[in-house]
């Protein structure tokens, strides 16, 4: 079997924008309409991807997560979009989205309520699997609360993954299978990665710099079990594994590992950081901003090509950590070309900026720089450093907090 049951999708990690972290479950209208989670919303920032410069980036999926249902199914089943919230129905959302050049993402749950208490799709993949297809919808995020057993998790994600191709539209999946596996069981990833396009592995991004800290410990921690199975039409989604554990019947809501940049909890430097060590690790880049107000310099980084590039990279292999030292890492990520990205990462949270000093036969297992490479820096700023042998020690200066990131 092929990933995703062979839906040729998500060759390179999908890249949009999401509303959940930002904008959470805002569904008082009447209170604040130009924060709340409704088609409004959703036309304003399809406007401007559209105009801006995102969609051009790559950004092409604008994604609703959950709380845009009505609190039931209609008269036959199925589901349908708070009438007031969106009262032009989803189809028409998609129908303004795709009019854009973008595509339209979605949220429903394997259980049978969402995390936020909607209709969940546990005896209703088939239906709603063809419900999605007749909206137009291009994504299907797809959570796991109220789930009941393992065997019925799984069995939900393999339903609605079948149920979703027998629609016959191109529809990318996004799991949190593995997320809800992990407390009782080791999740297997490759029969994951059957059924799935991208995959949860861990709790929610937040903006702060102790959420995006605990995501790249989490990942290095267990890079030995994801990041071989990474790769064209299968992606982790890196998410953070630390306490912020509040509520877990109603109020513990799960989503995609978000790009908080442009937002309130980060500095300059850790913003770089985010940017650069989710190109590191290939991850999907759905941000989660209020792009109608964003800064020129989050934009930049956003929208940065050279660092999208890395990204979105065709060879679709995952960096890894190549070694600590002290609060320095190294990682690296193997490119199409035989070239490698690189970051030098500062986890040291005080004083200034430090020098970190290593022999380019670190890098590829001694095979990146042998016998001679040229070193171009990325971020925080463009520029070339030059050629350098095989034996040469580079000496990068790194912020606290901060990120360099090369392509060797």
């Amino acid at each position: 079997a092929g990933v995703a049951l062979d839906n040729g999708l998500a060759r390179t990690p999908p890249m949009g924008w999401l509303h959940w972290e930002r904008f959470l479950c805002a569904t008082d209208c009447a209170a604040d309409p130009r924060r709340c989670v409704s088609e409004q919303l959703f036309v304003e920032m399809a406007d401007v991807m559209a105009a801006e410069g995102w969609r051009d980036a790559g950004y092409e999926f604008i994604c609703i997560d959950d709380c845009w249902m009505a609190p039931a199914r209609d008269g036959r089943g199925r589901l349908q979009p708070d009438p007031k919230r969106f009262p032009s129905g989803i189809r028409k959302l998609a129908d303004y989205v795709h009019s854009k050049g973008l595509k339209l993402g979605i949220y429903g749950d394997v259980g049978n309520k969402t995390c936020a208490g909607y209709p969940g799709s546990y005896n209703y993949y088939d239906l709603d699997a063809q419900t999605f297809s007749s909206w137009g919808v291009d994504l299907l995020k797809f959570d796991g609360c109220n789930s009941g057993t393992l065997e019925l998790l799984a069995e939900g994600y393999r339903h609605m993954s079948m149920a979703l191709n027998k629609t016959g539209r191109s529809i990318v999946y996004s799991c949190e299978w593995p997320f809800y596996l992990r407390p009782m069981q080791q999740p297997n990833y490759t029969e994951i990665k059957q059924y799935c396009n991208h995959w949860r592995n861990f709790f929610d991004v937040y903006d702060s710099w102790r959420s995006i800290k605990s995501i790249l410990d989490w990942t290095a921690l267990h890079q030995d079990t994801i990041v071989k199975i990474a790769g064209p039409g299968g992606w982790n989604d890196p998410d953070m594994a630390t306490q912020f554990l509040l509520s877990r019947q109603r109020y513990l809501f799960f989503f995609l590992s978000q790009l908080v940049i442009g937002n309130f909890g980060l500095s300059w430097d850790q913003a770089v950081t985010q940017m650069a060590m989710w190109a590191i690790m290939a991850a999907p880049l759905f941000m989660s901003n209020d792009l109608r107000h964003i800064s020129p310099e989050a934009k930049w980084l956003l929208q940065n090509k050279e660092v999208i590039a890395i990204n979105q990279d065709p060879l679709g292999k995952q960096g890894y950590r190549v070694t600590k030292d002290m609060d320095f890492e190294l990682w690296e990520r193997p490119l199409s070309g035989q070239a490698y990205a690189v970051a030098v990462l500062n986890q040291k949270e005080i004083g200034g900026p430090q020098n970190f000093t290593f022999s380019l036969t670190f890098l590829g297992s001694g095979l990146a720089c042998n016998p001679a490479c040229s070193v171009q820096q990325v971020l925080p700023v463009s520029r070339v450093w030059g050629v350098y042998s095989w034996v040469s020690f580079l000496s990068v200066e790194v912020n606290p907090t901060g990120t360099v990131l090369l392509k060797v």
